[in-house]
């Protein structure tokens, strides 16, 4: 292969990663500002994760799209408003795999009619794989590392292992 071929390789593989890394980027913010818009359905689920996704929240882990869809739906209707910040991710990619870590800072306004707040933050950390349809989630861990304010009364079926 002569130099010009070399250089024109290079490019490419360079020119890939940086668009992958800024797929990657752009799922994960989305996936944060779904959470705040609310809208859950199967359509949401398949947009973020695989159909074998492995999520460790601080309110439980779950197996699979559909349980981790009505996970984050029952989750999510505990709080009247969201606000989901996400930042300083480090993203490496090898190949058709991809990791994430992130810091997340969440602000919840509580359902209860009460108007408290109740804010946690922690680190995020995903395992993403390049699909048919793009890149997804295929595994996340949510580990708190402060909260503040009054947490949500959580119903005991929510804080299962599925």
């Amino acid at each position: 292969m002569d130099t010009a071929s070399m250089d024109t390789e290079a490019m490419r593989h360079q020119l890939q990663h940086l668009t992958d890394r800024a797929e990657i980027s752009d799922l994960l913010d989305r996936y944060l500002r779904s959470l705040d818009e609310g809208r859950f359905d199967e359509a949401w689920a398949r947009a973020f994760h695989t159909e074998d996704v492995t999520a460790e929240m601080p309110i439980g882990t779950v197996h699979g799209r559909a349980a981790l869809l009505a996970h984050i739906s029952a989750a999510m209707a505990l709080f009247d408003r969201t606000v989901h910040l996400g930042t300083n991710a480090v993203v490496e990619i090898d190949g058709d795999r991809a990791t994430a870590r992130g810091a997340q800072l969440s602000t919840h306004v509580l359902a209860d009619g009460s108007g408290e707040i109740f804010a946690s933050a922690g680190h995020a950390d995903s395992e993403l794989v390049r699909t048919a349809d793009g890149w997804r989630i295929a595994a996340s861990s949510l580990r708190i590392v402060w909260t503040r304010g009054t947490p949500p009364r959580v119903p005991a079926d929510l804080g299962a292992q599925t």
